[in-house]
């Protein structure tokens, strides 16, 4: 079998949203699954998180890696819950 593809890319067009969409719809009917949308969910405007840059002591990095690591998520995550229960 030939590996290589004789398919023309460069001639190709990107598919546009609005065909995405009827692609999963046919899917779905077609065959009675739904795809899983991928990459992050969208956010309503007041939990989207505004990109800053800080400087910590090297210790709070140290703790917020290892708190992570424990729980399994990220270590910013750890210091915005940390941050999030000192103003409640």
């Amino acid at each position: 079998m030939n590996q290589e593809s004789e398919f023309p890319f460069e001639k190709a067009r990107r598919v546009t949203s609005e065909e995405s969409q009827e692609f999963r719809a046919a899917i779905a009917e077609q065959f009675g699954i739904k795809l899983k949308k991928r990459g992050r969910p969208t956010k309503v405007e007041e939990e989207k998180y505004e990109p800053i840059s800080i400087r910590l002591h090297p210790k709070i990095l140290v703790w917020a890696k290892e708190e992570a690591e424990k729980r399994g998520v990220g270590y910013q995550t750890v210091i915005n819950e940390v941050l999030l229960e000192q103003i409640s």
